[in-house]
């Protein structure tokens, strides 16, 4: 079962169990879904669905941030909700041990020698990671390994 139909049959269930954090968000994130398709005119593949979710994600832990700037417990709980539900449809992440290792093969490959060429390992990486790590954990362990 694609990601969208997964959306689709938890909005259902959502809406039979009366779980309002769980509809709002999967409707925000099928909202979102669905104007990248219509804004690039085509269907989106899983990997492109993964990304938008990615994205609902990392929004909603930059608003996290700033919510806990400001003390706002009551939004705090609902952001922190609404990561919960959409962490459900994204790949497991990978451990930093992992993700270490694919750096090290990068580098590797690029031959790689010093913080320059950094621009030649972050997309290669980015791209065999494949969603399963956050870009600033990849760019910190990048440059630890590139020093």
């Amino acid at each position: 079962m694609s990601i969208k139909d997964q959306l689709t049959e938890d909005m259902k269930q959502a809406m039979k169990a009366h779980n309002k954090v769980a509809l709002e968000t999967i409707r925000m994130a099928r909202a979102n879904i669905k104007n990248v398709e219509i804004n690039d005119k085509k269907e989106l593949t899983e990997d492109e669905v993964i990304a938008v979710l990615m994205k609902e994600v990392k929004m909603r832990q930059d608003s996290l941030a700033e919510f806990e700037k400001a003390n706002r417990s009551d939004l705090i709980e609902q952001a922190k909700a609404e990561i919960e539900v959409l962490q459900k449809y994204l790949p497991a992440a990978m451990e930093d041990d992992e993700l270490e290792i694919l750096v090290k093969e990068v580098i590797a490959e690029t031959g790689a020698a010093s913080m320059k060429d950094i621009g030649k390992v972050m997309p290669k990486v980015i791209a065999k990671a494949g969603g399963r790590a956050d870009g600033k954990r990849i760019n910190a362990i990048v440059k630890q390994l590139l020093q």
